[in-house]
């Protein structure tokens, strides 16, 4: 089901000559009797009442499928004057702005009216642990007894009432009509994870989040921006006042600071790090398997200690991050303490994070999505903590993404790990054996006489690293995560890293 299918079930029509007026467009004529209740940008996703949105694509213009769109009950068309061409014979009335896609923030806000009356938005952004932290902010409402709602790259949810997730943060159309079905049921407080994309794409156009905040930034995405530079300036663009009232930025990135130096916004700062002069501390105590002791210290010196059932000091930093976006939001720091005693800490699972498969006996399996150079040092460093025996290492390079971080990612694994197991990931459209040589070399000429394997199925990986661990060692499956399926050559295969490790586990009489 699309994430589009989560809409207000109650819509309240809006005006289409109003709208028009409102956003300085040029009203086509007889229109004054039509109102619409929705917003869609995929004809494949239309509902009677909606302004259907052409946005020119890659390979075709949206605009192409305004016949679709009137067939399946859509009242209008916005496009752009080469849109507008496209429609001109489709019946329909085509209001005409220059950038459809800029628009569509503010027109599904004024469509859906979630400009006022909205849940309180928490907003999370940076390259590792925007979703862990959405979630912890997730859980801690909901042991503080707030009504939650929730979109993170995992999936989308109101309550009960949950989608699997396509992008990391939805399209603006789609955005706001989750709020706007949030606001029906009486959400009190949402948690968005927004990507760099999401910001420069205009995914978040319309909203005003309450709190923001930033985890770290370190190499991703470069095939999507020119430099490091645009990369910050994206996430950047958050911490606005056109976007959010207040922000809470980590310091254990050097670009935390430099954030600090160039926002519009009052943000208070919190750090893990030892000599980095912050707002509020993180103090890491310690850590097992499943959990990570730690100790918040605030600005006034009142404390609190807890645990995040997660293993590493960066689940602890997370933790802490999310405590200080809500005291920010205004929630008591000695009532958010009480319930985390009353419950034993953190109460929150983040499907896919360093996620244990494994049971009591055996190796230590972790599945975990972290697919940067970054997520793999800080995982692995955390992972060697506890792990007596040898640390094993399963993962391969997402295909038609940022290929120039493949080579630190297979140097680092074959640094920190004992041995490295090296699979297809997502390949996409790229050749999975060139995908796998880059890494494969790279991994080797960092530490020749480590023990690298190639095995080319991602299920055969895994089973050969059960095969060769025993008990006190762990093996982390890095890269797929909370997902289900691969894609290969355009055609998207079930595969769920998780449901493959257990089986594997099991098939060699561990627990799982």
């Amino acid at each position: 089901m699309p994430a589009a299918s989560i809409r207000p079930l109650h819509p309240v029509p809006r005006s289409l000559s109003q709208l028009c007026a409102r956003f300085g467009l040029d009203a086509p004529d007889d229109i004054d009797h039509l109102e619409v209740t929705g917003v869609s940008i995929s004809s494949k996703d239309v509902d009677a009442g909606d302004l259907y949105v052409g946005i020119p694509g890659a390979r075709v213009h949206g605009a192409s499928f305004a016949d679709d769109a009137r067939a399946d009950g859509a009242v209008a068309v916005l496009t752009d004057a080469a849109g507008a061409a496209l429609a001109a014979d489709s019946g329909l009335p085509v209001l005409v702005t220059e950038d459809p896609r800029a628009a569509l923030g503010e027109v599904s806000a004024w469509i859906y009216r979630t400009d006022p009356d909205v849940p309180k938005l928490f907003g999370v952004t940076g390259t590792n642990g925007k979703t862990t932290v959405a979630y912890i902010l997730d859980g801690l409402l909901g042991q503080l007894g707030v009504l939650t709602g929730l979109t993170t790259t995992v999936e989308r949810r109101i309550g009960d009432e949950r989608i699997d997730a396509s992008l990391t943060t939805p399209e603006a159309n789609e955005l706001h009509a989750l709020i706007a079905r949030m606001r029906e049921v009486g959400v009190h407080a949402a948690s968005i994870e927004v990507s760099a994309q999401a910001i420069t794409r205009h995914r978040v156009d319309g909203l005003l989040f309450d709190v923001v905040g930033f985890t770290n930034l370190s190499h991703d995405h470069l095939d999507d921006y020119p430099d490091f530079a645009s990369y910050f300036e994206a996430k950047l663009e958050l911490f606005t006042p056109e976007r959010a009232r207040r922000g809470v930025v980590s310091l254990d990135s050097e670009w935390g600071a430099k954030l600090v130096e160039n926002t519009r916004i009052p943000v208070t700062t919190i750090t893990s790090k030892d000599g980095v002069e912050a707002d509020w501390r993180v103090i890491v105590g310690g850590q097992r398997g499943a959990s990570t002791t730690f100790t918040l210290v605030a600005p006034d010196g009142r404390s609190l200690d807890t645990s995040i059932p997660m293993p590493g000091w960066f689940s602890a930093a997370n933790a802490g991050l999310a405590i200080v976006m809500l005291v920010e939001s205004g929630y008591d720091l000695d009532q958010i303490g009480e319930a985390l005693e009353r419950d034993g800490g953190v109460d929150a699972f983040v499907p896919g994070r360093l996620e244990l498969v494994s049971g009591e006996r055996g190796p230590r399996l972790y599945v975990d999505y972290g697919h940067t150079p970054d997520a793999f040092e800080q995982t692995l460093g955390a992972l060697r903590e506890f792990t007596t025996g040898r640390l094993f290492m399963i993962f391969g390079a997402d295909g038609d993404r940022d290929a120039t971080k493949r080579p630190d990612m297979a140097r680092i694994a074959a640094e920190l790990a004992d041995v490295v197991i090296i699979t297809d990931y997502n390949p996409r459209t790229e050749d999975p054996e060139a995908i796998r040589r880059v890494l494969v070399d790279a991994a080797r000429a960092a530490r020749p006489e480590g023990e690298v394997l190639e095995i080319a199925d991602a299920r055969l990986g895994i089973r050969r690293a059960v095969e060769l661990a025993d008990d006190g060692d762990t093996i982390l499956v890095a890269g797929p995560g909370h997902e289900s399926y691969t894609e290969v050559a355009g055609e998207k295969i079930h595969y769920s890293a998780r449901d493959e490790a257990r089986e594997a586990l099991r098939e060699a009489g561990w627990q799982a």
